[in-house]
């Protein structure tokens, strides 16, 4: 682990100091008032290990106020959990249970974003510990308000102890996509047949700036709520519309003023200023969303009416529907970020894309949380993986007596990894910790004995160096530094000897081998192998709705809403193994693959064939539908080689598609045909993306 920077663009002490400090300050402050100004030992025990639990252990993503913010909403779960863990511990098979069933559930939590799974290890803490002797659960009325009090005052560090400035919001970054898509649209009034090179490239910037993996965890809309799901539909939505943008066919040469380019692309204009202004707060109404709505089905309703285009006209009015669509999407997804539930979406729009909204809360957690419950989400496997192992370190435990079992379980906690061998070399390096911070504890131990006013002084010192020099110098450093740190608390908690520096190297080789032996049982490979399966079962999916759509469209008849459940469960699966992957060795930023272009398909797959079957029409004679399916299915095999982990390449055309190369087919054609083919264009492009990045 490489040492992070310690200044933060000059603004005083790093991000880690800080932390340390606000650790070291919440919890040496309720363990020495709870232990030497009240006389309450098992309160200063609960103060100082629910800091520890919630600041150390967890990671929660943000600044100090978004991270006090979450604890605040997690102080209920905290109690509920110390009193399960205080009222199951008295027998072990109960607290074994109890471990197994809230082990899943609190690592299974991962799947509501990053901010669940973050605070999810600290939650975890939190049970285990009245989980061993004394069994006493006649003192849970101290337990709760020892840990109260710690969390409290932590609340209180993170909240005022030099209060780190908020970065951009994914909310803010949307607004500044849209503003860029506006200015790209207004210029593509008066400049028709291109943007010019410094727009382009401001397009392209905008939407990067978007990805997730340019955004902090603590601001990305990875959540199951209402305005989360909307946010994060409208970042994608904004991304559409500037790559739809910046590929508008140029209109043909003399082209009657009648065409469509003129009033779209000012309304588009005047709806992405509006929407950003909406997303700001400084905006209230939606009049040029509305317009733009109105702009766009007359547009369909005049290409619905027309029998006949030219090739070039063709192009272009199904391209400008396409920016349309995208513009109107965006709006939409806007006004339920701002309004939430209050938000209506119109009756045109495409059915189940805006599922969302108006749902209350517990549907849409339920939603997310039904989505991952089987083996192919790792977010399943890891809730599996964690809650056996916890389970087992508290079975040998229970079972074997294990002096400070607690310690054992903390080492599975916190050292199991999603991947085998990433669980194997974080132990190798934990254990060289320990037994180095086993011997300084022997030592001090040894020579300092039942002086309780040293180990008083020097508690706050050892802690503000563990808690800063481990994170960065890895999990060797953690443990050694923890290992100092228990044994001077235990110290002036009971009288000890130096015979607890052996119990602790005992528990912790125990819990890392439970941990060892669950990595190499539960899905060795964590989520690099689910990736690529995920991924690969999305594309065939997408690969099969591309042809289907086709289909649909050159056979004709009333608008029918497609079951695209199946290719929504293998796109939030990919999503998921994505987000994962990215925290594993060789998935970081820099890895070879662009992943986020293969998800991006997925969602333009999703979005067109909706668009495209949810509106009826006549049938396409055989030779335009011969020329689409060969179209369709070039791009199909295309998505099903990507899908088998090869280089998906250039799409290949059959017969009728391969006669006019990549343009139409001689003659004219129905605006229904060419509505397909901008679409089909449009996933060619991603596909040229997904080859050119090696995904």
């Amino acid at each position: 682990m490489g040492v992070p920077r310690e200044r933060d663009a000059g603004r005083g002490p790093g991000k880690l100091t800080r932390r340390a400090v606000r650790t070291t300050l919440a919890a040496c402050t309720g363990f020495f008032v709870c232990l030497y100004g009240l006389d309450r030992p098992v309160a200063a025990t609960y103060a100082l290990f629910g800091v520890v639990s919630m600041a150390a252990l967890s990671h929660i993503p943000g600044t100090g106020r978004q991270r006090a913010a979450v604890l605040v909403r997690t102080a209920p779960v905290v109690w509920v959990l110390v009193t399960a863990g205080s009222y199951l511990a008295v027998r072990t098979w109960s607290a074994v249970a109890g471990m197994l069933l809230i082990g899943f559930l609190l690592a299974y939590a991962a799947a509501a974003g990053p901010l669940a799974a973050g605070a999810a290890p600290g939650l975890q803490l939190l049970y285990i510990l009245p989980c061993f002797p004394p069994y006493l659960p006649d003192t849970l009325g101290e337990r709760l308000a020892g840990v109260t009090f710690g969390l409290a005052l932590l609340v209180l560090v993170e909240s005022c102890v030099w209060p780190e400035p908020r970065g951009p919001s994914y909310r803010q970054l949307t607004a500044e996509a849209a503003d860029t898509a506006a200015r790209c649209a207004a210029e593509l009034v008066h400049r028709p047949y291109a943007l010019s090179p410094e727009a382009a490239r401001a397009a392209r910037e905008a939407g990067e700036a978007l990805r997730p993996l340019r955004v902090s965890e603590a601001e990305r809309p990875a959540g199951p709520g209402l305005r989360d799901r909307a946010l994060a539909h409208a970042g994608l939505a904004v991304r559409t519309l500037l790559g739809r943008l910046a590929a508008l066919p140029a209109p043909p040469p003399g082209d009657p003023p009648q065409e469509r380019g003129p009033e779209v692309l000012p309304a588009v204009a005047r709806a992405t200023t509006e929407t950003a202004a909406l997303l700001r707060g400084t905006g209230r109404t939606a009049e040029a969303a509305e317009a733009l709505r109105r702009v766009r089905e007359e547009a369909v309703a005049a290409t619905a009416d027309e029998r006949y285009a030219t090739a070039a006209r063709g192009r272009r009015r199904a391209a400008l529907l396409e920016v349309a669509d995208a513009a109107v999407a965006f709006s939409t997804a806007a006004r339920i970020v701002a309004r939430g539930r209050r938000a209506r979406t119109p009756p045109e729009t495409e059915p189940g894309r805006f599922w969302y909204a108006g749902q209350r809360a517990p549907r849409l957690w339920w939603h997310r949380l039904a989505a991952h419950a089987g083996p192919r989400s790792v977010y399943f496997q890891n809730a599996v993986r964690i809650s056996l192992a916890l389970a087992a370190a508290r079975t040998v435990a229970g079972l074997e007596s294990l002096p400070h079992g607690f310690w054992a379980m903390l080492a599975v906690l916190s050292l199991t990894r999603t991947t085998a061998s990433q669980t194997r070399a974080t132990v190798r390096q934990a254990l060289i910790g320990t037994l180095v911070g086993a011997l300084a504890t022997a030592g001090v131990l040894a020579l300092v004995g039942g002086r309780t006013t040293v180990y008083a002084v020097a508690l706050p010192v050892v802690m503000l160096v563990a808690f800063r020099v481990g994170p960065a110098r890895g999990v060797g450093w953690s443990q050694g530094m923890f290992t100092l740190v228990v044994s001077f608390v235990f110290a002036q908690l009971a009288p000890v000897t130096w015979r607890l520096a052996e119990v602790r190297i005992v528990d912790v080789v125990v819990g890392s081998l439970i941990g060892i032996v669950f990595g190499l049982l539960a899905w060795p490979r964590g989520a690099q192998q689910e990736l690529r399966r995920a991924v690969g079962l999305m594309l065939t999916r997408a690969a099969g709705a591309i042809e289907g759509a086709t289909a649909a469209v050159a056979a004709g008849g009333p608008g029918t809403v497609p079951d695209d459940r199946p290719l929504q469960l293998a796109l939030s699966l990919a999503e998921s193994a994505f987000a994962q992957h990215q925290s594993e060795p060789g998935g970081g930023p820099g890895a070879a693959r662009d992943w986020q272009a293969v998800m991006m398909t997925g969602h333009h797959v999703l979005w067109g064939s909706r668009r495209l079957r949810g509106r009826g029409g006549p049938a396409l004679d055989p030779g335009e539908a011969a020329w689409l399916r060969d179209r369709a299915a070039g791009v199909a095999a295309a998505l099903r080689r990507a899908a088998e982990g090869a280089d998906p390449g250039p799409v290949a055309y059959g017969p009728y598609a391969s006669a006019a190369g990549s343009g139409a087919p001689p003659g004219i054609a129905p605006p229904r045909f060419f509505a397909v083919l901008a679409w089909l264009d449009s996933l060619t492009t991603d596909i040229e993306r997904m080859s050119a990045s090696g995904a």
